[in-house]
């Protein structure tokens, strides 16, 4: 059944909708994410302008408002109903329209600017993450076993903390309907924006955010990923326990790490914290926060890959819905 509205939201929805500066900005933020600082260059409108327009929007549910260090981002809201009302109110609109199309040429040049100051600071940054991708057995190998283990599911909302670059959502949110991205660093989110702008993809929400303190007010998820990002924490258990308070029943958390090796190069030059965990560790752990590690899989070098590292999957199932087989030892796979 299509998501309905009560008569004044409705009225207040169609009213902040009603003014074309607003109808543009309601345009704009459902092509992307964006800043007042963006939205004032695409506009041409002053910043006090475009703020009351702004809050007038948020106000009436029609666009969402997230905090991104001292930036705050906007994109149209994904609460039912609000979406629902905001797509017909757009589809009405004549793409060839001239002020839509300055606008939507202006978007461009803001998305061009964003893609610019991305590639800088990857550039700066890139050798050091190949030096690290080059440690464990390839990136490819990983991202291929990732999709066969979750097989066909089907993702409704998914979550990604530590989306660094934005690759898991690049991989898995053309699955979902709705995804987000989390991660502490502004810089990675400017990074992750860019690349998923390019890769076309535009389901995907991204917030900084701390993984010891997910949002109180999100939850619901599916599929929550956790790639690479639990050898930088000094309290891994925690951050799992408060990824698991977020699952819907039935729900999964994929988690993806090293395991257990002696390099102390990647203590010493690249901050890990932990040098890898044993597949019973990670197992244990989801067990302690109310999941069942229903897969485990151990991605071994293969010959001619050199001695590079082992890379383990770990997928845990909220047990509220009992559908898998338990995990048991004999369930470890090697690939």
């Amino acid at each position: 059944m299509p998501a309905s509205l009560p008569f004044p939201a409705a009225i207040s929805a169609l009213e902040a909708a009603g003014e074309p500066t607003r109808l543009r900005i309601l345009a704009l933020v459902s092509q992307a994410e964006l800043t007042v600082t963006e939205l004032m260059a695409i506009l041409g409108q002053s910043q006090p302008r475009v703020s009351r327009h702004l809050k007038l929007l948020v106000e009436a549910g029609l666009v969402e408002r997230h905090k991104e260090g001292a930036w705050a981002f906007f994109r149209r809201s994904d609460a039912a109903s609000a979406a629902m009302l905001a797509g017909e109110i757009l589809r009405w609109i004549d793409p060839g329209d001239v002020t839509v199309a300055e606008d939507r040429r202006r978007l461009a040049a803001v998305r061009s600017e964003r893609a610019r100051q991305a590639a800088q600071y990857f550039a700066q940054h890139a050798e050091d993450w190949g030096r690290i991708r080059a440690m464990h057995v390839p990136e490819s190998r990983v991202e291929a076993a990732i999709l066969d283990i979750l097989g066909d599911i089907r993702i409704e909302a998914m979550l990604d903390i530590g989306t660094g670059t934005g690759r898991m959502l690049e991989i898995l949110a053309p699955r979902a309907r709705r995804a987000v991205g989390l991660d502490v660093s502004p810089a990675m989110l400017a990074v992750a924006r860019a690349n998923l702008e390019r890769a076309g993809i535009g389901n995907v929400q991204l917030r900084q955010g701390d993984a010891y303190a997910l949002a109180p007010g999100e939850g619901g998820f599916n599929l929550i990923v956790i790639h690479q990002v639990l050898h930088f924490l000094d309290d891994p258990v925690r951050a799992v326990r408060e990824a698991a308070r977020l699952l819907a029943p039935g729900g999964r958390l994929l988690i993806a790490d090293l395991a257990p090796h002696a390099d102390e190069r990647l203590r010493s030059q690249f901050n890990h914290r932990r040098l890898g965990f044993a597949p019973e560790e990670i197992a244990s752990v989801l067990r302690d926060a109310g999941l069942e590690a229903i897969r485990v899989r151990a991605l071994k070098p293969l010959p001619g890959e050199g001695d590079v590292l082992t890379v383990m999957l770990w997928l845990g199932k909220d047990s509220r819905i009992q559908t898998d087989a338990p995990f048991s030892k004999q369930s470890v796979e090697v690939a």
